[in-house]
């Protein structure tokens, strides 16, 4: 039996490809949710099996809702960096544009030029009118990327199980993205 290819868009920004995860990325996804650091406010590190259910959910969503998150590639080594894009599961408090990257990507900038990229889709693509960013309170890196990409705090949202906790929330309009990208 042959299963059917899912028709996903590809972006890209001057250094970095923007693609449906594949399962040649599980290794390297499976090692970014395992390391204690990059997911010690992303829920804590995941062993093998919960790995492996995030990426078949991101994978599934795409089928879905026909968005999701984008696997990211660097495009002079062809490594896999990282998981960015646009995410609404059940329960999410609003159409958000979310990131996690690899340490070995961290203050290289790839997650403004992805995130841009990615809030560009959401808004020109998807038609979204809003796009939030749930940000744990401690993550000063990520707060400061929000506020780089032109989104201000909105306010307390909850994210639901498995992972509920209290985040806030950051975000912008369409109006206020294209008074910033015309």
């Amino acid at each position: 039996m042959q299963i059917p290819v899912l028709e996903t868009p590809v972006l890209e920004t001057p250094r970095l490809i923007l693609r449906a995860p594949r399962a040649e990325d599980f290794p390297s996804w499976r090692a970014h949710m395992a390391d204690a650091e990059v997911m010690r406010l992303l829920g804590g590190p995941q062993p093998p099996l919960s790995a492996w259910r995030n990426i078949t959910s991101v994978i599934g969503a795409w089928s879905m809702m026909g968005f999701s998150m984008f696997s990211v590639i660097e495009k002079a080594s062809g490594q896999w960096i990282g998981r960015l894009g646009p995410w609404r599961p059940e329960g999410w408090p609003g159409p958000e544009v979310g990131w996690a990257f690899s340490r070995h990507a961290w203050g290289k900038g790839y997650a403004t030029e992805g995130a841009l990229r990615a809030m560009a889709f959401a808004f020109e693509e998807l038609g979204w009118t809003e796009v939030i960013h749930s940000i744990d309170p401690a993550n000063g890196p990520s707060i400061a990327l929000a506020h780089r990409l032109g989104s201000k705090r909105l306010g307390l949202a909850h994210i639901p199980e498995p992972n509920a906790h209290d985040v806030d929330m950051y975000g912008q309009t369409l109006q206020e993205w294209r008074a910033r990208h015309p």
